[in-house]
């Protein structure tokens, strides 16, 4: 078997490629200590949401509701945080399976779309309180300070859900509906603290 190789090394032993383009820059970390939301605005706290990006991705992990069986969800902001209500068209579905394997499916979740309403936006199915319940994910934005187009998102996380013991992998898309510039974005859960999670943002380049 042959040995891939760059500029005579071996794979194995290179740290970087010169010239590689670096597409995924770290912008942000917070974390959630009983805390009732996770906001990112745009100039504070060493946040950038702006033109220096046309991607926004949101790594949600381990996010702990304080209270049992609470979607996890997210809102925009277009006045630096002063009001989350941009109005969204939004479509969720989900996959499941329980810890036995007998209980599977794929369902259209209409309960959870939104159509032209300004609430929050649910990006996992309800998330238990037991200890070790949780739910992690990603959420995409889309151009946010566009002051043409519709800000569109993409978030798919996985969850389980202790109070029937199942997991759930769920996927929302949609936009929010408005052409002035998203400029916040909050997390939080339908009800109660987010008793414990980070959320990362990165900015991704053009190239």
């Amino acid at each position: 078997m042959s040995i891939v190789t760059y500029n005579n090394r071996s794979i194995a032993n290179i740290s970087a490629i010169p010239g590689a383009a670096k597409s995924l820059t770290h912008i942000k970390t917070l974390t959630a200590s009983s805390s009732s939301t996770l906001s990112f605005v745009n100039g504070s706290s060493d946040v950038v949401l702006d033109s220096t990006y046309p991607i926004y991705l949101f790594k949600f992990i381990n996010c702990h509701p304080a209270t049992n069986t609470q979607e996890f969800r997210f809102n925009m902001s277009a006045d630096t945080g002063s009001n989350y209500n941009v109005t969204k068209t939004t479509t969720v579905f989900t996959a499941s399976t329980d810890e036995s394997g007998g209980n599977t499916g794929v369902a259209y979740a209409s309960g959870s779309d939104i159509a032209q309403g300004t609430g929050d936006q649910a990006i996992s199915v309800v998330t238990g309180n037991d200890n070790d319940a949780c739910t992690s994910g990603e959420l995409f934005i889309f151009n946010p300070s566009s002051t043409t187009f519709v800000k569109h998102f993409l978030a798919n996380s996985s969850t389980y859900r202790s109070d029937i013991q199942m997991n759930y992998n769920w996927f929302a898309a949609g936009y929010g509906n408005t052409t002035s510039a998203v400029d916040a974005i909050r997390f939080n859960f339908a009800s109660g603290n987010i008793d414990a999670g980070t959320i990362k943002l990165y900015g991704i380049k053009d190239s």
